[in-house]
């Protein structure tokens, strides 16, 4: 059997390739992909050449563990259906519905132990957005926010629209999102008039005003604060608007791009803790009662409750890859989350 599937060949080069596939192995089952979703932030690094070399891809999911280096095989946000199953495989899982942690390709073969049943009550589309809502309520755990506080969420890619819209339910005093795109502003503030929070604002952070009109929500400052943004000169705009003691929940990954923070001033005599926040483990301090499947069960729930799907701005076919990349390193205020399809 021939795939097709994408390969990062170098900064801002994207090329499909034919390969052919094995038979599935006695524990495995082969997966023909319906749609992958891009990762605006993780995969543009990558896209871009910006990735620090020194790293395993990822050293939770497997088959993803060889390290960033051209050509590169990556994404993690592969929905498709089970077509042939291994000998050791329940055939009842065949035609199933399935959501894995794989490259983009329009088939692969994978243990069936790797993959995850997709609800009934859900659809492709949405579940390819698993990845983003466990990073999400992943976010929204560390941050663990308290009633009556005021919270600032920087960045409104899908990420922060998820965790923006987790935090909704929360019974804050305040909620201020931010993003520099209107699309995304737009989207944001959407999620923010069904909310029982009693503020809940949607600022553009060029405006000449801007830390005026986040203090003016959010008085002191945050009490929480999540830099989502990608953007490194966010770092500092985060600082400057938490107030003393309070807490920066830092879900960006900057890859290569420079990083130059202002702790001279104001964060010096302010005790305001920075949190280092990634999916792909779980805070110490709660593994003692949670794991990554009752997380899994979380968002599972939650892309039920939020329904994402309605922030797809774009579809591209696996073979205009190439396009979909494009549109988001050249014109990113025009997407939100873009997937590829296979037909």
């Amino acid at each position: 059997m021939k795939r097709r599937i994408l390969y990062f060949t170098g900064p801002r080069q994207v090329e499909v390739r034919e390969e052919s596939l094995p038979a599935p192995g006695a524990d495995d089952v082969l997966v023909e992909s319906l749609c992958s979703a891009i990762s605006a932030g993780t995969e543009m690094l990558v896209y871009q050449g910006r990735f620090p070399r020194h790293l395993e891809t990822d050293a939770i999911i497997p088959g993803m563990r060889s390290g960033f280096k051209y050509p590169l095989a990556y994404g993690y946000a592969c929905v498709g259906v089970v077509r042939e199953t291994g000998s050791r495989v329940d055939g009842a899982i065949r035609e199933r519905f399935v959501f894995a942690f794989h490259p983009h390709a329009s088939h692969f073969i994978t243990p069936a132990d790797s993959l995850f049943p997709i609800p009934d009550s859900l659809s492709p589309q949405t579940a390819c957005f698993l990845p983003n809502m466990e990073t999400a309520v992943n976010l929204v755990q560390d941050g663990a926010p308290i009633l009556g506080e005021r919270v600032l969420v920087l960045g409104q890619g899908i990420v922060g629209l998820l965790t923006g819209s987790l935090l909704k339910d929360f019974p804050l005093e305040a909620l201020v999102t931010v993003d520099p795109f209107d699309l995304r502003c737009k989207m944001s503030q959407a999620e923010n008039q069904a909310s029982a929070i009693p503020v809940c604002k949607t600022l553009v952070p060029d405006e000449p005003d801007f830390r005026a009109q986040a203090r003016s929500v959010l008085g002191q400052g945050a009490d929480l604060t999540f830099e989502l943004s990608g953007n490194p000169s966010a770092l500092n705009e985060a600082i400057a608007l938490t107030r003393f003691s309070g807490r920066i929940v830092v879900g960006s990954w900057y890859g290569e791009k420079p990083v130059e923070v202002d702790l001279g001033g104001s964060f010096h005599r302010s005790r305001i803790k920075l949190i280092s926040s990634q999916v792909s483990t779980l805070s110490p301090e709660l593994e003692g009662r949670w794991d990554k499947s009752r997380r899994f069960e979380v968002a599972w729930k939650s892309l039920e409750r939020i329904k994402p799907e309605k922030w797809i701005t774009h579809r591209f076919s696996i073979d205009q890859a190439a396009e979909a990349y494009r549109l988001l390193d050249d014109d990113p205020q025009e997407a939100a989350q873009v997937l590829l399809t296979y037909g």
